[in-house]
């Protein structure tokens, strides 16, 4: 019986992921729900443009100023694409996304231009047709082109009213003569306007003419007039329902708008750039899995190989939650992925830790994979959720593209645990079952030699005091010499960032020669920094703000001086406003994460102490990438944020394996047995855990930043030395902490008492 449950449980797995995979590539139904290609992809990965307005002034707009501001943005950026995004942010902010576009710079400087509005008379003084219909929009309803130029229609007069000459435009409703309801937009005209309208309307309703109403190149409707109108209060009939006059009111109203927007932020990727970052990012994952459950079989032998084949459908399960929660793609958020994957593995390797203890303390194989996952699940469960705080709080507080990154780590957090407490545990029985019960195939916990942590404690602490110092000391000597402490991308100061990936490799000495001069000359700033990306042609070019206009200018610059391709130059432009917002935002993520995980652990471990040992190490954890970031001068930028948070969930998890591995040695301690022995043995124990997890989580880091672009290098680098980092003080420090606090604080605040 057990051995035909076995197979049922091989088979249903085996279908599960063949079925889910297929999902996955070929999707479901007509709409091919769950497949991969109905993803949604961010500007990064999809190319197009991104920004930021926000409205300025000496008071805010109202909210039905703002909602026609955005009515406004929508109608020129659905020319561009119908997948383009308008938003608004908080009070007074917009945003919009714009993927797929091929002139970006153009789209920027379009977006950027104030719509008018414009009521054309029929006729000018001649009798000369002023518009005439040239066809049919697909709507069904007749398209109108001008037969003039607005100047040369505005020099003969025979514009009637602007913008500025609309007080109010309302949609509504009314009963017409023959008593059915028909939908309206009523206006209001100032004093000045309705005596321009009425001389107008005098005129027009002699012949029955009409009254174009203009707006962005547009003619919006071309209502005929009925009667003289003299008391400033207009009526425009004929429309088929209430959103048609509503949007009609509302584009009347945007054309006397006085919301003046600022440029906050803007961000430009060819589609072509995009399109590599998904091959690269793909091909980095595929390797990296590759190592990641290769080491896994010859660690781990039969439940390596089970771990193996889970991590295969937690892969297929994570990118069906992307498909079906509608989670935007960004290149962060592969990396989230492919990070996870590393992370995934992390609660096997706790497991088939405490199975070969079990196995050395000469349970049976069947007693030791049972006892081995009831005495894993505390450590998993709570590493886990300390990690998913850390995603939560970046999903919370980051912005962009870091969310994206937030979403996939946490989907990749949940998805894990399902595969590592369900799948792997019910593959691992099954095969069990199946007659592969030798306890050779599943190996036995050796007996190694224990290393005396707490007796080496000065020179472990010295060893992380002296690196913090370095940092520091590096920081003043930057300071010094008249640049920043830490090397802060566009995010942090403010300005425009344009990556050219030249088609030669060229030192910084020739950039500085050849380059910057016509930079210079272009955009008039005397302060432009050029940085390397290092292992590409790519250079990164600082500057004060661009123009749309100046931003062409250097795009065709490159071009034409130095053959680079259009399509792979990328620019971002942030303001002042949101440099220190994200600055602000940073900081505030990284004590809220290291609050609220110390919280958690306080409430799990029921002891301050194991609390506050572990965020003595993570500031410790935050501090050393700090000092990382100081030598190497890594752009610190908006991946900043989920680097650190990256690095305190998973140092924090790594630290909360040994603590529960000391709460369990506490529970069953001897009174002969001295604390110092205690503490020594269970990182000991837990020593293989926390190498493994840290390796196969570099391994995936390494791989990202081996063949990732340039940003993911920037994100992959400080991360790696974050993994080794993290690893170091869950392992020499955290646990010290927590022993000095007990021996040391603890016992003086028993002699007080």
């Amino acid at each position: 019986m057990k051995k035909r449950n076995a197979i049922i449980t091989v088979a249903v797995f085996c279908v599960c992921t063949i079925l889910f995979g297929l999902m996955v590539i070929f999707g479901v139904g007509t709409e091919k729900t769950g497949a991969a290609s109905n993803v949604k992809l961010g500007l990064d990965l999809a190319g197009g443009v991104s920004i930021t307005y926000q409205a300025v002034g000496e008071t805010t707009p109202t909210a039905a100023d703002m909602s026609d501001t955005i009515y406004k943005l929508q109608r020129r950026v659905e020319g561009y694409s119908t997948e383009s995004q308008v938003y608004k942010e908080g009070d007074d902010r917009i945003s919009i996304e714009i993927p797929g576009v091929e002139d970006a710079n153009a789209v920027l400087e379009d977006l950027g231009k104030p719509g008018s509005l414009y009521f054309i008379k029929q006729y000018d003084g001649d009798h000369n047709a002023n518009y005439s219909m040239s066809g049919y929009l697909p709507s069904g309803k007749p398209a109108y082109t001008l037969s003039k130029s607005i100047e040369e229609l505005e020099s003969e007069g025979s514009v009637v009213l602007t913008g500025t000459d609309v007080k109010t435009a309302q949609a509504g409703s009314t009963t017409n003569d023959m008593g059915n309801n028909e939908y309206v937009v009523s206006l209001t005209l100032n004093d000045e306007g309705a005596q321009k309208f009425a001389d107008a309307t005098r005129e027009a309703v002699v012949n029955h003419d009409s009254i174009m109403i203009y707006y962005d190149g547009e003619a919006v409707s071309v209502p005929t007039v009925q009667a003289a109108i003299t008391d400033g209060q207009a009526q425009i009939t004929g429309m088929a329902d209430y959103e048609e006059a509503e949007n009609l009111a509302s584009t009347i109203r945007i054309g006397g708008l006085r919301v003046e927007l600022e440029e906050l932020r803007s961000n430009v990727v060819g589609a072509q750039l995009g399109s590599e970052a998904i091959a690269t990012s793909l091909k980095a994952g595929a390797i990296g899995f590759a190592l990641v459950a290769l080491f896994m079989i010859i660690v781990y032998y039969v439940p390596g190989l089970c771990a193996a084949l889970a991590l295969c459908l937690y892969i297929i399960i994570e990118m069906l939650f992307i498909v079906l929660f509608d989670v935007t793609l960004t290149l962060p958020g592969i990396a989230g992925i492919i990070l996870s994957i590393g992370m995934a593995v992390d609660a096997n390797v706790i497991t088939f830790a405490r199975i070969r203890e079990e196995i050395a303390a000469g349970k049976s194989v069947r007693s030791a994979i049972k006892t081995g996952y009831e005495k894993a699940l505390s450590a998993i469960i709570d590493g886990n959720v300390t990690t998913l705080i850390a995603a939560v709080v970046l999903g919370v507080l980051g912005t962009g593209s870091i969310k994206g990154f937030a979403s996939t780590l946490a989907i990749g957090i949940v998805v894990s645990m399902f595969t590592a407490l369900v799948v792997t545990k019910a593959l691992m029985n099954a095969l069990f079952e199946l007659g592969v019960k030798d306890e050779k195939f599943y190996g036995k916990a050796k007996e190694r030699g224990s290393i005396d942590f707490l007796g080496k404690r000065k020179m472990l602490i010295g060893i992380s005091v002296a690196v913090i110092l370095i940092g520091f000391v590096v920081m003043i000597i930057n300071g010094a010499a008249g640049r920043h402490p830490l090397n802060y991308s566009l995010e942090f100061l403010g300005g425009t960032s344009t990556n050219v990936p030249f088609n030669e490799d060229m030192d910084l000495a020739k950039i500085d020669a050849d380059v910057v001069p016509l930079i210079e000359k272009i955009t008039g700033d005397a302060n432009v920094q050029a940085q390397k990306v290092a292992g590409t042609n790519e250079v990164i070019f600082k500057t004060r703000t661009l123009t749309a206009e100046e931003r062409t200018a250097f795009s065709d610059t490159m071009v034409e001086n130095f053959d680079v391709d259009a399509e792979t130059i990328t620019a971002e432009t942030i303001s002042s406003t949101i440099s220190s917002e994200m600055k602000t935002d940073a900081f505030v993520a990284v004590v809220v994460a290291i609050i609220c995980m110390l919280l958690y652990i306080w409430f799990r471990f029921k002891d301050i102490r194991f609390g506050a040992s572990s965020v003595m190490a993570l500031c410790h954890d935050v501090l050393v990438v700090l000092a990382f970031y100081a030598v190497t001068r890594v752009s610190v930028g908006s991946t900043f944020i989920a680097c650190m948070l990256t690095i305190v969930g998973y140092s924090i998890n790594a630290t909360v394996v040994i603590f529960d591995r000391i709460r369990e040695s506490l529970k069953s301690a001897k009174r002969e047995d001295g604390l110092e022995a205690l503490v020594n043995g269970a990182v000991n124990q837990t020593m293989s855990r926390s190498l493994f997890t840290s390796l196969t989580t570099f391994i995936m880091v390494f791989v990202l930043f081996i063949f990732g672009v340039s940003s993911i290098r920037e994100f992959s680098l400080p991360l790696m030395a974050g993994i080794i980092c993290g690893c170091y003080s869950s392992v020499c420090l955290a646990s010290t902490f927590w022993y000095l606090l007990t021996t040391k604080v603890g016992k003086k605040a028993e002699e007080k008492k």
